[in-house]
């Protein structure tokens, strides 16, 4: 480090400028999100709130806790990230494993087939014909069934059990009197926290941050998800807005609704950040599998 020529030197603070800055743009509008949902709602709309509180409030989250319909969300949000994360794991590893054995039969023709699905699908009419008749519409399942296994992950799962756990190994458990389940619980399954955590993460993030499905599939508003919950509350916003504010009573109510707005926005975002810190430890072995080791 000691011996870098200015030019090095240049680069160096260059890429480090370059990257504070991607992380500024990144986050600040997280920072201003959450600076916003503790300020007053009147001191937001005005453009005062930057990048601290100002008339310090907790209106927004006490409208929160009050509001039956939004807890009702979050739990269904909890549920369907639950249920379903366990589902696409379950599944994705039972299509993985079996692919990247050198012994199955015909798995180049599995795996083209798989990837066919990626570019050609029967479309939303016809997803929502098939929902119907399998009588899951209004039900939970209606939001996990159809997208159990994403044939995207499949392959990466598959590229995985293929590169990053050696076959002799495998050989050696069967040698040994080591079943296939066997081998992928107490062998494969260990080695792979790694890609079990992206998996985990990918797809709990994808339930949690869906919204359409149930826009869809779903009648009864005890069933909705938290981010329906929120696209409501954030159209009705912009509806009021648009309307004007006219008399003291509809400007109270325009004030709440952007104190909730924000305040629904890091209370729904909040599980996926505190999830990522328990999961980093196995990006980082992931990133370090591929490394030259001496």
């Amino acid at each position: 480090m000691g011996n870098q020529s200015f030019g090095d030197k240049l680069f160096g603070w260059g890429v480090h400028a370059l990257l504070t800055l991607v992380c500024i743009v990144v986050l600040y509008p997280l920072v201003f999100v959450l600076v916003a949902s503790f300020s007053s709602p009147d001191a937001v709309m005005r453009g005062e709130v930057w990048l601290w509180p100002k008339d310090l409030t907790w209106v927004g989250y006490r409208k929160i806790i009050q509001n039956n319909e939004i807890l009702t969300g979050y739990a269904n949000t909890l549920l369907y990230t639950a249920v379903g994360t366990t589902i696409n794991l379950l599944l994705s590893i039972a299509a993985a494993y079996p692919l990247s054995r050198k012994d199955l039969f015909g798995r180049n023709a599995i795996s083209a087939m798989l990837v066919l699905t990626m570019f050609f699908s029967g479309g939303m009419v016809p997803t929502y014909l098939l929902v119907k008749d399998l009588g899951m519409l209004n039900t939970m399942w209606a939001l996990i069934i159809p997208g159990a296994v994403s044939v995207y992950n499949v392959l990466i799962m598959r590229t995985f059990f293929q590169n990053g756990i050696p076959y002799e190994m495998q050989e050696a458990a069967a040698i040994d009197g080591c079943t296939n389940i066997g081998m992928l619980i107490r062998i494969v399954l260990p080695l792979s926290m790694p890609v079990i955590a992206v998996m985990i993460l990918f797809y709990s993030v994808g339930h949690w941050n869906a919204y359409f499905s149930a826009l869809m599939y779903l009648t009864d508003r005890d069933k909705y998800p938290l981010q329906l919950i929120l696209r409501e509350i954030l159209i009705q916003g912009q509806m009021q807005e648009m309307q004007g504010v006219g008399d003291n009573v509809h400007a109270e109510t325009v004030m709440q609704g952007e104190a909730i707005k924000y305040a629904v926005v890091i209370v729904a975002n909040l599980p996926v950040l505190l999830l990522y810190p328990f999961l980093q430890k196995y990006f980082v072995k992931g990133v370090m599998i591929g490394a030259v080791k001496g």
